[in-house]
């Protein structure tokens, strides 16, 4: 059985009839006429097949018909005004889902304190946060799997992507507290050109890994690299078990490891970056607030 289609203005008329009991108040509360209301119940009761009204001189009651239907009129105006309360969230950029990847470092830095302002202003977004490293993030970016990155050294090549740099800062060289250099504030790096090296694979930062290689390049050594790690927290592991040596953001001295002393190293110019990506097509809202938050709110991190 086709079910009939019912106009929004039939029901509030409906509605507003149904509480007020009478013509005239529902016509002014309405804000019409008397005979437009008269017209629209009477088309409302033509699509439900009987009276929804017994009208008496001076008196208009509900009949079995119309009990019947209020219930059902009342939810679904209240659900269309819900809908467009959460239509118009969305669309200004109050309501909804962000997903956002972030490298585990910037945990350490950039990520509790964007997160903390970004909901204090938008508490009705919810945000779905993944922990991947850059490389994977550029490439759910392209994918539509995340719609923020959070990631270091963003890469040089691509066209389809913004970045915008969130935080700088200096690289530390990252020592076994038992190595002889350990002893000194700062590290020339030509001091390490005879230790092993744990680093990242290239192949989740391409451009930091790159960076780190020609820092010590430009020191007159090729690093001896021995073993490779995904997360900077597992490099800084391995390091205080004797393995190897490395250089690192300067972030990293947040995580605390007795068998691991981080220092400056010398030259002290070369500084690596952490920006937040998004994709320049997206029409997302929400993206383009937490960019708004990401402007008026510098993240609290090691600068110098």
């Amino acid at each position: 059985m086709e079910r009939p289609e019912v106009p929004l203005p039939q029901l509030h008329a409906f509605v507003v009839l149904a509480e007020e009991l009478h013509f005239g108040h529902a016509a002014a509360r309405l804000g019409i006429a008397q005979p437009p209301l008269s017209q629209q119940i009477r088309r409302l009761e033509d699509k439900v097949g009987h009276a929804l009204f017994t009208r008496a001189p001076g008196r208009v009651a509900l009949t079995p018909a119309g009990n019947e239907l209020l219930p059902a009129a009342r939810r679904a105006l209240s659900d269309l005004a819900d809908g467009l309360a959460a239509a118009r969230a969305v669309g200004g950029g109050q309501a909804g889902r962000l997903r956002i990847g972030f490298a585990a470092s910037l945990a350490l830095t950039v990520l509790p304190g964007l997160l903390r302002t970004f909901r204090h202003r938008f508490p009705g977004v919810h945000l779905d946060i993944h922990e991947m490293t850059s490389a994977p993030q550029v490439a759910a970016l392209h994918d539509r799997t995340i719609d923020i990155g959070l990631l270091r050294e963003p890469p040089t090549d691509e066209t389809a992507l913004g970045f915008r740099t969130v935080l700088s800062e200096p690289f530390v060289a990252v020592l076994p507290s038992t190595h002889p250099l350990a002893t000194q504030r700062t590290v020339r790096l030509a001091q390490l050109a005879d230790s092993p090296f744990v680093l990242l694979p290239r192949a989740v930062g391409p451009t930091l890994y790159d960076q780190i290689i020609g820092l010590c390049t430009a020191a007159g050594f090729s690093p001896q690299v021995v073993q490779h790690a995904v997360e900077w927290q597992t490099v800084c592991a391995l390091v205080e078990t004797g393995l190897g040596v490395s250089l690192a953001p300067a972030s990293i001295r947040r995580i605390r490891l007795k068998g691991v002393a981080f220092r400056r190293i010398d030259p002290g110019t070369a500084r690596t970056r952490v920006a937040v990506a998004w994709r320049e097509n997206d029409h997302n809202p929400l993206v383009a607030r937490l960019l708004e938050t990401v402007s008026h709110n510098p993240p609290d991190g090691p600068q110098d």
